[in-house]
């Protein structure tokens, strides 16, 4: 071999052994910081779980208290009125709830520690109250605290702390409602409406898995309903089941719609927030003690089983939304999938009864196709209807999960999820913006369209 043929090829070698270690290195420091955030996520999500446990408890001996003593609905106005005062004065931007969160998990803004013990005390005084709210807007907001100070104190960020903050997420919602395989997937996609970042799967799987089994450790309970008979999917039973869905995503819309119209009702009518707050107390009060409405305060968890026999009628969807627009727009805390699980149960049982004889496979359909229409979260939806009610209608599951979500269109309970991928072709103009962004822009088209 000629001399210069000799040294070309000792070069490539040695260049060949320095790309090799240089690969190697690489891939050790890339497995030691998977490694690291994996370990910080699983403390993130020990302490949601026992946050979670926390919670639940005082939510229970919140809603056993206000059965008890009717008379606590006259504290409704006072509740407000001090939640108001305090996260204007005292929450520096805890007031912007689950959007924080998002907004903190894509930009890296910290969330200030407090967040978490005014959520957790504020939603427990609404449900004592009978404020119609739910669970998973506070857990969220304790996950995301505790994630995002997890995160900061021991110097993460970046994408690391991105993937620490989706686990925080999981944490929550799988400590909360019992169900991890939905929480794993709920962290992947809460921040976005069409993407799912899969880059964090093993940290939100792991968070969601961990926190669930925490909080039930220390003691959480859930208890799910069961479908009595899951029909073969013929085509009577296709129809029904996608006309069932589009109902189903509708009413996320009107859930979303009129969320949005009492708070701009409130800050339209009043220029104190103080008097808005105390006024919103005071017709909650009103219609739970004077009207009739006390069955809809709180978490309703009744409905669910209600609607699985058969029970419910379409007017308890209609009055739960109501009140649960009335609630969270007056600005009391809490959450909105619990309630949603109300609406969409009922709904669902109401239309299962009608059509099929048999309320409970449209009630499960319900339960999961309103929530996730509402949240934008088709694959939490499939995942949460298997780790309720098992993997048999999961082709039902599927099939809702999507429709609703399309039909649905970029309306969300989550004003600050971000577009990747619009739904269909009409609102491919919203991509990159914020559904707020998405929602004034459509606003705007049709008071342009209006003034022609």
């Amino acid at each position: 071999m000629p001399k210069r043929m000799l040294e070309t090829a000792q070069k490539e070698l040695k260049r060949g052994a320095r790309g090799a270690g240089e690969q190697a290195r690489r891939g050790a420091g890339n497995a030691c910081a998977s490694a690291r955030v994996l370990m910080l996520s699983i403390l993130a999500s020990a302490l949601m779980g026992v946050a979670g446990w926390a919670f639940l408890a005082a939510l229970d001996m919140a809603t056993t208290t206000r059965e008890a003593h009717v008379w606590l609905f006259a504290l409704l106005p006072f509740v407000n009125v001090a939640t108001a005062w305090l996260y204007r004065n005292h929450g520096l931007r805890a007031q912007r709830g689950n959007n924080l969160v998002i907004d903190s998990t894509i930009t890296g803004t910290p969330i200030h520690v407090r967040m978490a013990p005014l959520t957790f005390l504020c939603s427990t005084a609404t449900h004592l109250a009978g404020g119609s709210a739910g669970r998973e807007g506070a857990a969220v907001q304790m996950g995301g605290t505790i994630a995002s100070n997890v995160a900061s104190l021991f110097h993460v960020e970046g994408h690391d702390r991105r993937d620490l903050m989706m686990a925080g997420i999981s944490a929550a919602f799988g400590a909360a409602f019992g169900t991890p395989l939905a929480g794993a997937f709920f962290g992947m996609e809460m921040c976005f409406v069409g993407k799912i970042d899969y880059s964090a799967a093993l940290y939100c799987l792991t968070g969601s898995f961990v926190g669930n089994a925490v909080s039930r450790a220390m003691g959480s309970h859930f208890v799910f309903q069961s479908i009595a008979r899951v029909p073969a999917m013929d085509a009577r039973t296709l129809a029904i089941v996608i006309a069932a869905a589009v109902v189903f995503g509708l009413a996320a819309r009107l859930f979303t719609l009129c969320i949005r119209t009492v708070k701009r009702l409130y800050a339209r009518i009043f220029t104190n927030y103080l008097a808005a707050a105390a006024t919103g107390g005071i017709v909650l009060a009103v219609l739970f003690l004077c009207l009739g409405m006390a069955p809809y305060a709180g978490l309703s968890e009744w409905m669910v089983g209600a609607a699985f026999r058969g029970e419910t009628t379409l007017a308890d969807p209609v009055a739960k939304l109501a009140m649960t627009a009335l609630t969270v727009g007056a600005g009391l805390q809490g959450g909105e999938v619990t309630p949603l699980f109300g609406i969409g149960a009922s709904l669902g049982g109401w239309i299962g009864q009608v059509t099929m004889g048999d309320p409970s496979l449209v009630a499960a359909l319900g339960m999961v196709g309103v929530f996730g229409a509402a949240l934008n979260v088709p694959i939490t939806t499939i995942m949460l209807g298997i780790d309720m009610f098992g993997a048999q209608a999961a082709g039902y599951f599927v099939i809702v999960g999507f429709v609703s979500y399309l039909v649905a269109g970029h309306a969300a309970v989550y004003p600050a999820q971000r577009i990747v991928t619009p739904k269909r072709r009409g609102l491919k103009d919203d991509a990159t913006l914020t559904v707020e962004g998405a929602l004034e822009r459509h606003r705007r088209e049709l008071e342009e369209l209006m003034d022609e």
